[in-house]
């Protein structure tokens, strides 16, 4: 089952002087119970934070999450003691497990774009935890490159906690990617810009992608495009 959601059915948080964030999915003031995840998908936000702004320190608990740097830079400072700046092309990964507080501070004059992808783990009281990696998002192109992955044998990317991988795509017009997956898995695609069609349906900046019971997703673009691919374990699967 295919299920396309079009980019105006995003819910845009309440704007601050320094924060304009779309969510994905029931979040903080947005509250839809349909909407509350998808697998262990809990949260994916499409953020912008303005130079100078940032989110203050917060509690975090029994999450594992991911963050991807599209544009700008973010400053990380966690009551582990980490410290260090996330660029454009970065992605940082954070396991809150039993408990950790973490601030994200863009420190520049100029704004910051990010993903923030937020995973229930596979097991619980994990200890906290905190990494951060060049993962090159924009540096090669036509192949799906995993980024995160709960997958042992995927090196040089940032472990999640998680029987999950998250691809990033940056696909030239006319070409394709084809997507292997099971029916006891489901797939998740939000793209960034361009124009891709998926089995049939069109998608274009913003749009997301909820996919179940497909043995191939064939993604073909049809303008250049970028955009995130999530392979997730079914609802119904230990996570």
């Amino acid at each position: 089952m295919m299920k396309l959601i079009p980019s105006t059915d995003r819910y845009h948080a309440t704007p601050t002087n320094w924060l304009s964030s779309y969510y994905l999915f029931s979040f903080a003031d947005y509250n839809e119970p349909d909407n509350t995840n998808f697998g262990p998908l809990r949260a994916f936000n499409d953020a912008t934070v303005q130079g100078k702004g940032g989110y203050p320190q917060q509690p975090r608990s029994e999450m594992e999450i991911v963050t991807l740097v599209l544009a700008g830079e973010l400053v990380h400072e966690d009551t582990m003691g980490n410290h260090g700046t996330v660029t454009k092309g970065d992605a940082q990964r954070l396991t809150a497990g039993t408990g950790i507080a973490h601030a994200e501070m863009n420190a520049t004059d100029t704004p910051t774009h990010i993903y923030q992808i937020w995973l229930m783990p596979g097991q619980a009281a994990l200890a906290p935890s905190y990494e951060q990696k060049d993962v090159d998002l924009f540096g090669t192109s036509n192949q799906l490159v995993p980024v995160a992955s709960g997958q042992k044998v995927l090196e040089d990317l940032l472990f999640i906690n998680s029987n999950s991988t998250i691809y990033w795509c940056n696909l030239d017009n006319e070409e394709t990617v084809r997507f292997k997956t099971f029916p006891i898995r489901c797939t998740f695609i939000y793209v960034m810009e361009g124009q891709v069609f998926v089995n049939g349906l069109d998608m274009g900046p913003n749009d997301q992608l909820r996919s179940t019971n497909e043995h191939v997703l064939e993604i073909q673009a049809t303008q250049d495009a970028r955009f995130v691919l999530i392979d997730l374990p079914s609802a119904e699967a230990n996570y």
